[in-house]
């Protein structure tokens, strides 16, 4: 609890920092999941630069659009009914989450080095899969989110993806 309470003090004296923070741990943290538990890949073989790339990508990119995003959200729709939670979730799945995911993918092909042929090819093979994936989980994942979480809590449930991501997407 008291891990819990520093949490808090530090959310509401810092709310961006924080959120950028630990949208960056928790990219890292599902990054490790994928590699132990999903590719099994064991310590020896845990790619470090791959979780490095993704606690950068947390706190560079998806901290700052997503915290963003769900500010610019809650002020064009208010509320926290459950129809607030459905417009919100409907806005984010159908609009946000492919123009997020048409950012994402291509800023992961170019660290891991890709050139922009290599990447437009990626992107144009791995965005619908990708997309289709999204939505067998994050449509019902943001409902919940939008309804029962305040807005000063929120963070990415994208920022887990790669838990949800196919391992050979990130790569």
């Amino acid at each position: 609890m008291a891990l819990w309470r520093a949490y808090q003090r530090a959310l509401a004296a810092h709310p961006w920092k924080v959120q950028v923070l630990t949208a960056g741990s928790l990219m890292g943290l599902g990054d490790i999941i994928s590699q132990q538990l999903v590719e099994r890949r064991g310590l020896q073989k845990h790619q470090r630069g791959r979780t490095l790339t993704m606690v950068l990508l947390g706190c560079g990119f998806v901290g700052p659009v997503v915290g963003g995003w769900y500010k610019v959200l809650d002020r064009f729709i208010p509320g926290t009914t459950k129809v607030d939670a459905l417009k919100k979730m409907l806005l984010d799945q159908g609009g946000f989450a492919p123009c997020f995911l048409g950012c994402f993918l291509p800023l992961v092909g170019t660290l891991n080095g890709l050139s922009a042929q290599d990447n437009w090819a990626k992107l144009q093979r791995d965005y619908p899969d990708a997309l289709i994936t999204n939505y067998y989980l994050w449509p019902a994942v943001q409902l919940a989110n939008f309804y029962l979480v305040p807005l000063h809590y929120r963070e990415d449930p994208a920022s887990i993806t790669l838990v949800s991501i196919p391992p050979e997407l990130c790569a």
